[in-house]
């Protein structure tokens, strides 16, 4: 097959929640049936779509809107010719990048999940059966930079790929995304509840004033200091202060017994002329 964003989508739909399959040999009555189970009408009718556009020909979605099938005796071989689409035995075809989203956001939308806890807990989760093929997922979002973590759970013979950190998942937001569209808003939910602990640095110099007595540590004799977990934020400060003679001196990173990173800015009282 020669692979199109329309017959990658395709297939990765057909991987997570589809089937190809035909009945046996020996029975008079022969069916040939290439189907994507899905209880989300959205999903249905992109495979719909892109089936038609594929193959010329519009699969069914079934009444009581939780499928979409087509019995094809031609498409069922040429499905099948060298690839597999049994919860255990699927492949990720050899795809270019651009098609290789497509699969992968069409994977994802089947078979992912979306948590979002803010101050606890914010991923994209994914459990399969098929270790072989999870790694293979694992290894095909390495190459847009996206990192998950593969373990198999102690309690089933399932593998549970995760996903998480503000970084991590705005990028896969931005390269692969759901096209499910509760799955689409959760996400965003989830990446903006992340809080901004970038300071917001006042450049005049009375505001400047009040915020230095208002975040500075006074230690020691006539020292201040800043800590912060983000640099920038003591960059920033530091330019500031610059611009009115005040020195200051930057620190860490320092890491505490938690394993969190975080900076400091000493500056002298004395050298604070306002």
């Amino acid at each position: 097959m020669r692979f199109d964003e329309n017959l990658a989508a395709i297939h990765g739909y057909l991987c997570g929640d589809g089937y190809v399959i035909r009945n046996r040999g020996t029975q008079s009555h022969k069916f040939y049936i290439i189907g994507f189970r899905n209880t989300n009408l959205v999903l249905l009718r992109d495979f719909r779509s892109r089936f038609k556009k594929v193959f010329g020909l519009e699969p069914i979605i079934s009444k009581d809107l939780d499928r979409c099938k087509i019995n094809n005796k031609n498409l069922y071989f040429v499905l099948t010719n060298n690839f597999s689409y049994y919860s255990r035995e699927w492949e990720i075809p050899l795809l270019s990048k651009k098609n290789l989203r497509f699969w992968l956001r069409a994977f994802f939308d089947c078979e992912a999940w979306v948590e979002n806890r803010p101050r606890q807990s914010r991923l994209i989760g994914l459990d399969c059966c098929h270790e072989e093929g999870l790694l293979q997922v694992q290894k095909a979002l390495n190459r847009f930079d996206i990192k998950f973590n593969v373990k198999k759970r102690l309690d089933r013979d399932i593998w549970s790929l995760v996903l998480y950190g503000k970084e991590n998942l705005k990028k896969f937001q931005k390269e692969i995304g759901f096209f499910h569209p509760k799955k689409k808003k959760k996400l965003e939910e989830a990446i903006n509840s992340y809080v901004n602990y970038r300071w917001k640095i006042p450049l005049k110099k009375k505001e400047l004033y009040r915020f230095v007595n208002f975040k500075g540590v006074k230690y020691g004799e006539g020292r201040i200091k800043f800590h912060s977990i983000v640099k920038a934020s003591l960059l920033d400060l530091k330019k500031a202060l610059n611009k009115y003679g005040i020195k200051s001196k930057l620190g860490g990173p320092w890491i505490n017994n938690h394993g969190s990173v975080n900076y400091d800015l000493r500056i002298r009282i004395k050298e604070v002329k306002w």
